[in-house]
């Protein structure tokens, strides 16, 4: 079955694109536990990148207690005065990104659940501003450089900007495949691994087209184990349970 175009009409009008990112890691992960060998686990993860208020849990106590060895102690000593740090050098209104994500983590229960694997399902946010491109591609190569590998699907056809050339140009690597235009749709799987003392940074790149199926890439688990990622079934699930025609 086709690609859909989840971010325009006529689509858009009848569905909203966040219902089928949110179902779609879901569906990954199902199609992942039938691969899997039995110690590794996949888990759906849903995150909005909106602000929220931080719920900070107050003391009971009105004054601030002295944590002084001699307060409080019976024997007469004295209190030292509360230590007042200077002005701060810099005190400025920011904008910390937040960042929207929709992904599955694969983790290997042997080795106490550390994490071996990342799929992470572009969202427009991921690609509105520079700061959140940043953050997402400083991401990827934070996970790559701990020897996570990463999955990038990228189905936004309302941001004409390409991610995964944006991880390259962070590391300094340049793909032939994506050419002088890099297509604004795609799926590549990167993974990183150490070679004769030297890092090997190997990608398996895909553009996707609107109208054609989606491929299946390999999810690396391991230097020497991998595991099939079938995007086109997953991804057709989905459509299929959330009614998406």
């Amino acid at each position: 079955m086709p690609l859909r175009d989840h971010f325009r009409p006529p689509l858009d009008n009848r569905t909203a694109w966040e219902g089928f990112h949110t179902g779609w890691p879901m569906m990954i992960v199902v199609a992942l536990q039938r691969r899997l060998p039995r110690r590794y686990v996949a888990l759906p993860g849903v995150h909005s990148g909106r602000l929220i208020e931080i719920d900070v849990s107050t003391y009971e106590q009105d004054e601030p207690v002295l944590d002084t060895p001699d307060a409080g102690n019976g024997n007469g000593g004295v209190a030292t005065a509360v230590w007042a740090p200077p002005q701060p050098t810099l005190a400025v209104a920011t904008d910390l990104p937040d960042q929207d994500e929709y992904e599955v983590r694969v983790y290997d229960n042997k080795r106490e659940q550390r994490l071996v694997a990342a799929i992470e399902i572009v969202s427009p946010a991921n690609k509105d501003r520079p700061e959140h491109r940043r953050a997402f591609v400083a991401k990827c190569a934070a996970l790559l450089q701990k020897l996570v590998s990463v999955t990038i699907i990228d189905l936004v056809t309302t941001r004409n900007f390409n991610l995964y050339a944006e991880l390259l140009e962070l590391l300094g690597q340049t793909d032939p495949a994506l050419g002088s235009e890099p297509p604004t749709l795609y799926a590549v799987a990167c993974r990183t691994k150490t070679k004769d003392d030297a890092w090997l940074l190997e990608n398996w790149f895909h553009p996707l087209v609107l109208g054609q199926p989606l491929p299946t890439l390999p999810l690396w688990l391991a230097d020497n184990l991998s595991v099939p990622l079938e995007l086109e079934a997953c991804y057709e699930e989905t459509c299929r349970v959330l009614r998406i025609p």
